[in-house]
């Protein structure tokens, strides 16, 4: 057996000469060797010479387990199990018809373990009678399963060895070992090729050879006295190739150590650093520069700015280019992204020229310039410069925002960018600290709001408000609208705080679920009808069909009783699949309200293509109708619709008795307002 094992034999003969060994110790049996299979779990025979492949196939696949027989039981336990009769022992329970099929009276396993003693499997005799084993067999079973686990466990170090060689000969790095004498035994493939050198002109040689001279004796003696101290050395440094070439390489040096702790081989890796800083560029640029127009990027904008001298930025905004790229195609909006970064780069003397965004550009000047004339210098250049991309001619423009400073000049840009575009295209804002810097203020203030609304939601702090509805025919509060507020120490939070924030971070849906969830519990006490709003974003989300009827019943609300208020917007403009949502929302018996009509769009078509229950007149023209002509006629002509369309109108902002007459004038079904209600945490009839 030692002699196979040192030979490298293949396992599956060592392992059938084990079991025909073993079995020839013990008269009518057979032995077999079973193994865990690492995915499944399961166990299956991996030799058994003596046993017909019918007996391979019935023990194929056996869970380890109290039931699973001598060798499921030993691997499911990691111990020896002796079992003399196999046709009553109940750890035979499971898999008595092998024993009864092939007459396997008794069965001694013994679990094969790994170097953790872990179970991987098992070594067993069974017999044709029924039998109990005698300390020699006993001795037996151990001495094979330790020596299949010693087989295992060679192959495993065997085939981690291969790896290694494998990987070191293929390596991209070239790869000497040397003797303890410091003489060449080995070298890898890259070392031929990066070298020029074959093997055998190397092989018996010092790694001198391969010295270019450029490095003093003192430069060998400290590598070597790291290496003898610390087992290791890296350092930069030139070598020779075979023609005569120079390279300059990062190499490391380890020694390697005997059982006697002794060094008796060295192993040198060298990295060619061309390749190494070439990758670095590489990355940098990735990093640092745009990949179209290769400009320096956003990233590395911030890093000139960083300096603690005073400069100029100007930041460049290409007009209509979204235009472009739906007219033209995306690669001709490329091409002139690519045509214009060279164009500023190389007319207008700036320190830096950047890409910072899709359509915008940067210019850093380190000194204060004139922004105004500068600006006007670029448009009249562009102004007068045609560019042709694929026999496509193009003007473009800018608008334009500047600022000079020390700190925060990228933001105080930004903001005179943004005050720009709300001016107009083709126009430059020059960014002024006394009149400029409440935008700072208001970013405070919406930090402070979006930091409440997280804590709102987090903490079960958003609360429904209700404002009643009132029937101007029967003079009383028919219906509810439920209000979004949120409690903050104590304080109640309006909408006008937190909306916004809500909006741009995409938390209006989880603000719209908190409503309809505490509202049905209010109402499921009560057989009001009351609104909620809706947002395009929650429509979007396209979660509200299923959501609102898991509430119905979960709360026994009638779908009757829910009036979802949609914004004009919405369902002026919304997409198809919005306005497809909202007619299933229809159709499972919730209303549709449009708020704020008027406001916006007047889209009356679309109006009446949701087939809407409830028209609410938008507060602007309600409020003053007492006292602007304009407002009355408007209102006047949205009632005078609605009539037509038999949909009946709610007026929102009803705050006094004047504004209450005229609606009830203009025969308007329902108010809503201070008048009559204020919105509070409770009903109020």
């Amino acid at each position: 057996m030692l002699v196979m094992i040192a030979s490298r034999g293949y396992c599956t003969d060592i392992f059938d000469r084990l079991c025909i060994l073993a079995q020839s110790l013990l008269p009518n049996s057979v032995a077999s060797i079973m193994m865990v299979d690492k995915s499944t779990k399961l166990l299956s025979v991996t030799s058994a010479p003596s046993v017909s492949q019918a007996g391979h196939d019935a023990l194929a696949n056996l869970k380890p387990g109290p039931f699973g027989g001598s060798c499921g039981n030993a691997v499911f336990h990691n111990e020896p199990q002796y079992v003399s009769d196999t046709f009553s022992d109940s750890r035979w329970k499971d898999i008595r018809h092998i024993a009864v099929d092939f007459n396997l009276c008794s069965c001694w396993s013994m679990p094969i373990r790994d170097e953790d003693n872990n179970p991987i499997g098992s070594f067993a005799l069974s017999s044709f009678e029924h039998r109990s084993p005698a300390p020699f067999h006993k001795k037996l079973l151990h001495t094979v399963a330790s020596i299949v686990s010693i087989i295992l466990k060679n192959r495993r170090i065997e085939k981690r060895i291969k790896l290694f060689a494998t990987a070191a000969q293929n390596a991209a790095e070239s790869m000497i070992i040397t003797n303890e004498h410091n003489k060449i035994i080995e070298v890898n493939q890259a070392f031929e090729k990066i070298y020029g050198y074959t093997e055998k002109e190397v092989l018996g040689h010092n790694p001198n050879i391969l010295s270019s001279k450029k490095h003093n004796e003192e430069f060998y003696t400290q590598m070597w006295q790291s290496i003898h101290n610390e087992s290791k050395w890296t350092g930069e440094i030139i070598n020779k190739l075979s023609d005569g070439t120079e390279i300059t390489q990062w190499v490391s040096v380890s020694a390697i150590y005997d059982e006697h702790d002794k060094e008796y081989n060295y192993l040198a890796v060298f990295s060619d650093l061309t390749e190494l800083k070439k990758s670095q560029k590489q990355v940098e640029d990735m990093a640092f520069k745009d990949s179209l127009t290769g400009l320096y990027n956003k990233t590395k904008l911030t890093q000139f700015l960083k300096s603690d001298k005073e400069k100029t930025l100007l930041l460049l905004n290409v007009n209509n280019f979204s235009y472009i790229n739906t007219a033209y195609g995306f690669d001709v909006g490329d091409k002139l992204l690519v045509s214009i970064a060279n164009l500023l780069k190389n007319n207008f003397n700036t320190n830096h020229t950047c890409r910072i965004n899709s359509d915008e550009f940067a210019l850093l000047y380190y000194e204060d310039i004139d922004i105004k004339q500068k600006t006007s210098d670029i448009q009249d250049f562009f102004y007068n410069k045609e560019i042709s991309i694929d026999n496509i001619s193009l003007n473009v423009s800018f608008t334009y925002g500047g600022a000079y400073a020390k700190n925060n000049l990228l933001r105080n840009t930004a903001l005179a960018l943004k005050q720009a575009k709300e001016r107009g295209r083709n126009t430059t804002y020059i960014f002024n600290q006394d009149a400029d810097s409440i935008d700072h203020s208001q970013r405070e203030t919406f930090i402070a709001s979006n930091n409440i609304l997280h804590y709102a939601l987090n903490e079960d702090k958003v609360i429904p408000y209700f404002q009643g509805i009132r029937n101007n025919k029967t003079k009383k509060i028919v219906k509810y609208e439920v209000l979004a507020r949120i409690e903050n120490n104590g304080k109640i939070v309006s909408p006008n705080v937190f909306l916004e924030p809500a909006r741009l971070s995409g938390l209006l849906p989880e603000i719209t679920k908190a409503i309809i969830d505490k509202s049905f519990e209010v109402m499921a006490s009560n057989d009001y009808i009351f609104s909620i709003n809706i947002t395009e974003d929650d429509l979007s989300k396209n979660y509200l069909l299923e959501y609102l009827n898991d509430k119905s019943l979960e709360f026994g609300i009638q779908n009757s009783r829910v009036i979802l208020e949609i914004l004009e917007g919405v369902s002026a403009t919304g997409k198809k699949n919005h306005i497809k949502q909202l007619n299933k929302l229809k159709n499972r018996g919730f209303l549709i309200a449009i708020d704020d009509f008027g406001s916006e769009y007047s889209n009356f078509e679309r109006v009446l293509d949701l087939d809407i229950d409830f028209l609410k007149i938008d507060a602007k023209y309600i409020k003053d109708i007492y006292k602007n002509s304009k407002s009355y006629e408007i209102t006047k002509a949205i009632v005078f619709f609605a009539k037509n369309a038999n949909i009946p109108c709610i007026a929102e902002f009803v705050h006094n008795q004047e504004v209450q007459d005229i609606i009830e004038e203009l025969g308007i079904e329902y108010s809503q307002g201070y008048h009559f209600s204020e919105p509070s945490a409770n009903l109020i009839e």
